[in-house]
């Protein structure tokens, strides 16, 4: 079901980790869940979803100039 968003929280909490896993069948304990929050993984993955968003801003005012260091970029008609 699509839902008209106002907002999307880029945030993973201990919950959603833990929350997520058992959904899939898996479990997760607390301390692995900690344990992936404090690698530099967690931090990249909230890096990129910013990094969404402001490539789609930049598509708005039709500022498309890609940055080469960055992968993953989209190209405005994707949008």
């Amino acid at each position: 079901m699509k839902r008209n968003r106002d907002r999307v929280t880029a945030e993973i909490t201990l919950f959603h980790l833990m929350r997520l896993a058992s959904e899939s069948g898996r479990s997760v304990s607390r301390e692995q869940a900690l344990a992936f929050l404090n690698q530099e993984r967690a931090q990249q993955m909230w890096e990129h979803m910013m990094q969404a968003g402001l490539d789609f801003i930049a598509c708005l005012f039709g500022n498309i100039a890609a940055s080469p260091d960055v992968q993953g970029r989209r190209e405005c008609s994707d949008y």
